[in-house]
């Protein structure tokens, strides 16, 4: 799951070629097997627990990594505050992505997850005047809530009682995320602040909001690293919070930016795929209706806005 469409890096060419095409694809395939490996890692860790811990080592290898290649992490004093707000949102984003997951199915909470983008155009249309909403970007947001309609319609026997809780704590992550990467936007415009201060300040005051969360919600509850639970916790720490956002930042400064987030369509995608496959979860018709409008909606709201015309 990406957490850098907020950047704006010096792109060095106009398009990206099949090889890059490929890894950008590799990488939305790691992302959607993200929320699988959420499933399996609550079956033995609390899910505020886990989303703490995950913060902390993402957190220390990021400074390894920026200490290694000489860039700085830590905002400056006056931009700390900024740091703190950003980290907020971002623990109240993966508190509700993590909480939710014990409620609802994977395959619905990647779809609900991946609104993500339409919360982001919506508030940029008000907040960013550089970025308004276009007719690509309201039909996007129009299928998308068509979309999350039949998501929500679809009701497979193996859902529990209380789905419909799950169901909202990932739209609330959605919104969270939305208000972190909208919040970045709002102050790169004055400010000059690095990929790496922005995702390190996120990681690093995320973990208090984790931790009082787990310890309000999670006393008692045992631990049980099984081995599918261990692989599962490594590959959300490792594989996604470290590796592919590695990948991802070696992308966004070789290819258009805008580009990039036309493939985000296919997290959603393999996420339902993969929920099937690996837990296998009942995904009923109404449910990939919702998808195909759901990532549809993505793609257009991810379009270049070019030339269109802007919505009033």
């Amino acid at each position: 799951m990406s957490r850098f469409n907020n950047l704006h890096p010096d792109q060095k060419t106009s398009s990206i070629p099949l090889a890059g095409s490929l890894l950008l694809v590799f990488v939305c395939f790691l992302w959607g097997g993200n929320m699988v490996s959420i499933k399996i890692g609550n079956r033995g860790i609390p899910p505020c627990l886990a989303a703490a811990v995950r913060s902390g080592i993402a957190a220390f290898l990021l400074w390894i990594y920026a200490g290694v290649k000489g860039k700085p992490i830590f905002m400056e004093r006056r931009d700390l505050w900024h740091g703190v707000a950003i980290g907020i949102l971002f623990g109240l984003d993966f508190l509700f992505l993590y909480w939710g997951s014990t409620f609802t199915q994977a395959s619905r909470a990647v779809i609900f997850l991946f609104t993500h983008p339409f919360w982001v155009a919506i508030g940029a249309h008000f907040l960013i005047p550089s970025d308004r909403l276009t007719l690509s970007k309201g039909t996007g947001l129009v299928l998308a809530f068509c979309g999350l309609v039949l998501v929500f319609s679809s009701r497979p026997s193996t859902l529990g009682p209380l789905y419909w809780v799950g169901d909202v704590m990932e739209v609330a992550a959605a919104f969270f995320w939305a208000a972190t990467t909208l919040y970045i936007k709002k102050i790169l415009e004055t400010r000059k602040i690095s990929h790496y201060q922005t995702f390190f300040a996120q990681l690093l005051y995320s973990i208090p909001v984790l931790a009082i969360a787990s310890l309000l919600l999670e006393r008692g509850r045992p631990l049980l690293l099984t081995f599918p639970v261990a692989v599962a916790f490594f590959y959300q720490c490792f594989v996604v919070a470290f590796f592919s956002y590695l990948l991802w930042y070696w992308m966004i400064h070789t290819y258009p930016v805008s580009r990039l987030a036309a493939f985000t369509f296919l997290t959603p995608l393999f996420g339902v795929i993969l929920s099937g496959v690996v837990l296998n979860e009942g995904i009923p018709l109404l449910l990939w209706g919702g998808l195909i409008l759901v990532v549809a909606g993505i793609y257009l709201v991810n379009l270049p806005a070019r030339s269109q015309r802007t919505l009033r």
